[in-house]
């Protein structure tokens, strides 16, 4: 039996039950990327990705299919030109599985970026927005939630990315020595991260929100609902308060440094230290960079002294 006429006589690959995500052909591309040693994170971010476009068309999808989709989150859901790039990342390696099995002809999803993708990424050389430390603690201020507001604090002063964040649970933050160990990821070395005195504050008062509304998941950063905190959400909420704010600018198609991001953090977070006086190899350490330099290596850096130089340089923000 063909591997099209199995999957055809499990279901119509047509009509396939949009959003599910224990479908076979999902799966087993999946299983694919896992064999071609895919990261996890790459391997989620394909599934996510994946369900939903097809949540809103077939898996044999035509031209007019993409450009719709295409004009979807790029015009309508307004994602950054680097998100919109990791969908069709996402779709060009499962129509390339497909392609490889049988199931489709041809991937036309590498046709279609290298025509309407081509000149709509963002150039490398632009720089991101930096904002100062009173618009920062304007952004902070901003929500009415604590959670929201927990999270824009938290992301300031830890510099972590948002995969990073929302991978976080209870048990990984020492709340009596100010500091959270990272889940393992790809591109970081150091896992530890640490927060100073008014992050420590705003931090309890939001995990005694959550004790209070009985959320017992171990997720550290929820959402309003009490479930684990979602890349979506994280996005929608920081671009809607920087916006309120007065820098950001939600035209995807205007330049870098007026869009205020998730990842806006880490650079404020490496910036501000960098000008406080923090040493590189401090900073590097914090971010948890891989070192690059031969001579960097030789550069042994204890714990003790990467919290001492975040707490001398970490400015404040002057939050309650």
């Amino acid at each position: 039996m063909s591997f099209e006429k199995a999957y055809t006589d499990t279901f119509y690959i047509d009509s396939i039950d949009r959003g599910n995500p224990e479908k076979q052909i999902i799966e087993d591309f999946l299983l694919d990327c896992k064999v071609r040693n895919f990261s996890p994170r790459t391997m989620q971010s394909y599934k996510s990705n994946i369900r939903y476009f097809l949540s809103l068309h077939p898996i044999r999808s035509s031209i007019q299919d993409f450009k719709d989709f295409l004009v979807h989150i790029r015009d309508e859901k307004q994602y950054a030109p680097s998100t919109v790039e990791n969908y069709f990342a996402s779709l060009s390696s499962f129509y390339d599985f497909l392609e490889w099995e049988g199931v489709i002809e041809r991937n036309r999803v590498l046709m279609f970026r290298k025509r309407y993708l081509r000149y709509y990424k963002t150039p490398r050389h632009e720089e991101r927005q930096l904002i100062n430390l009173e618009q920062m603690r304007d952004l902070v201020n901003a929500p009415s939630w604590i959670g929201y507001k927990t999270i824009f604090l938290f992301f300031a002063k830890t510099g972590i990315r948002r995969q990073e964040l929302i991978d976080l649970d209870r048990d990984d933050l020492n709340l009596a020595k100010n500091y959270a160990i990272l889940k393992p990821h790809p591109k970081r070395t150091n896992r530890t991260v640490f927060f100073d005195e008014e992050c420590k504050q705003v931090l309890k008062k939001y995990l005694k929100w959550k004790h209070n509304h009985e959320i017992k998941k171990p997720a550290l950063f929820v959402g309003k609902q009490g479930r684990r905190i979602t890349k979506d959400t994280i996005y929608e909420v920081t671009t809607e308060y920087a916006r309120k704010c007065g820098f950001h600018n939600s035209d995807p198609k205007g330049p870098l440094c007026e869009r205020f991001t998730p990842h806006c953090f880490r650079h404020f977070f490496t910036t501000w230290l960098r000008r406080g006086g923090c040493p590189r190899g401090i900073i590097q350490e914090l971010r948890g960079d891989a070192r690059k330099e031969a001579i960097d290596i030789y550069d042994h850096i204890t714990m003790d002294e990467i919290e001492e130089a975040y707490m001398k340089y970490m400015p404040k923000l002057g939050i309650q």
